[in-house]
């Protein structure tokens, strides 16, 4: 991990969708640390749904993999029309898949590396399926055309509908609509064991940033990475078209899940088109007020878009510091706020002052190396 100014040209609209997406992921996980934790009472909107169906905690990881793939294009371009995919190049991309599934495996085994004698450890988690996802779709920037990666982002799509309705590898009866009962989770309980290295511990348990899941997951980046070159070459109308093509996913991705539900923990492929048509609505009103501009944006609006910038610049900074923040302040310090006002304003109310303090505590370095003008790059 090397720090470095800022270089290059960036779209300040996907610094401020990574960015919030970043937010995200920490309001979910404080979110879900109040829910579990203190068992008080938070807004359902904000934890996971149990299998199908769709939430708004189920949303921020898969706009993160979308703006994966979005950020591609513009990182690899000049490595595209020089180098290609040559050994020095394919050397840098693998390193950095090692180095953020590293991280990711320490974090999501702080427990155990503390005790030993706890939790099983897991093998899989969010920076290890960012790190695999980032690898692939880099490698296929550089190694096909536009045409050619869409076509494979929708081989995968369709292929990965009948692979999940394969009998599951144990036994256990399939049916897409119960939880853990698929092909896609019978190889995370084949590769571990039934309540061993897995997320979801029984023997119907599985992984939800498990092995097979990681395809679809690569094909997200890949929708986003088309959106990244038209966004590079798009003049006028950008915007809506990419409005348009947001609502055309969103769209026939909903009607995909009546028959293929939409479930975030086997990453389904009406799920990708679903939370790929959110990020590209969510992304099109960012674009047409931030990028393309002759001078910063001032005013009231431009407060919350320095705010979401300090985490999207510094992304991978901003989560790692969340996981290891959390004992550094002690947790039990910010809910006291919760304690204190959950009878005056409600507890859903209340749950959400420990978790905005500790984003703010987050925030804190953040904005300090965006003020410097630092990235960390991973």
């Amino acid at each position: 991990m090397s720090d470095q100014h800022t270089q290059g040209q960036r779209l300040p609209s996907l610094d401020v969708l990574r960015g919030l997406t970043v937010i995200g992921m920490i309001l979910v996980n404080a979110t879900a640390g109040m829910y579990y934790g203190l068992q008080a009472k938070v807004f359902p909107l904000l934890l996971h749904a149990h299998w199908e169906g769709l939430k708004i905690a189920d949303v921020v990881f898969p706009a993160f993999l979308t703006m994966v793939g979005l950020s591609i294009p513009m990182a690899l371009h000049k490595a595209k029309i020089t180098t290609g995919l040559d050994a020095a190049q394919a050397r840098k991309i693998g390193w950095r898949v090692v180095r953020l599934f590293l991280i990711g495996w320490l974090l999501s085994n702080l427990g155990w590396l503390a005790h030993f004698d706890g939790e099983p450890w897991r093998f899989w988690g969010v920076l290890q399926r960012i790190g695999l996802v980032y690898g692939a779709a880099a490698v296929l920037f550089l190694w096909c055309g536009p045409k050619t990666r869409l076509g494979i982002a929708a081989a995968i799509l369709l292929l990965y509908w009948p692979l999940s309705l394969l009998p599951a590898l144990d036994g256990l009866p399939g049916d897409i609509w119960e939880r853990g009962h698929n092909f896609i989770a019978s190889v995370d309980r084949l590769m571990f064991g039934a309540g061993g290295h897995n997320y979801v511990k029984g023997p119907e348990g599985y992984d939800p940033e498990g092995l097979l899941g990681t395809l679809p997951a690569i094909a997200q980046a890949l929708l986003g990475m088309a959106a990244g070159e038209f966004l590079m070459r798009a003049q006028k109308r950008s915007a809506l078209t990419l409005a348009g093509a947001g609502a055309a996913l969103l769209i026939v991705g909903a009607g995909w899940g009546f028959i293929f539900p939409v479930i975030k923990d086997i990453w389904s492929s009406s799920f990708v088109l679903v939370t790929t048509g959110i990020t590209f609505l969510a992304l099109a009103p960012l674009h047409a007020c931030l990028d393309n501009r002759d001078a910063p944006l001032q005013g009231p609006f431009s407060l919350p878009v320095t705010f979401a910038s300090a985490f999207g610049l510094n992304a991978i900074a901003a989560y790692v510091l969340h996981f290891l923040m959390n004992p550094l302040l002690g947790w039990d310090l910010l809910t006291q706020t919760y304690f204190l006002s959950r009878t005056t304003v409600g507890e859903a109310v209340a749950a959400l002052f420990p978790v905005g303090l500790f984003i703010l505590c987050v925030w804190l370095p953040v904005e300090y190396l965006r003020r410097k003008g630092w990235i960390i790059k991973v």
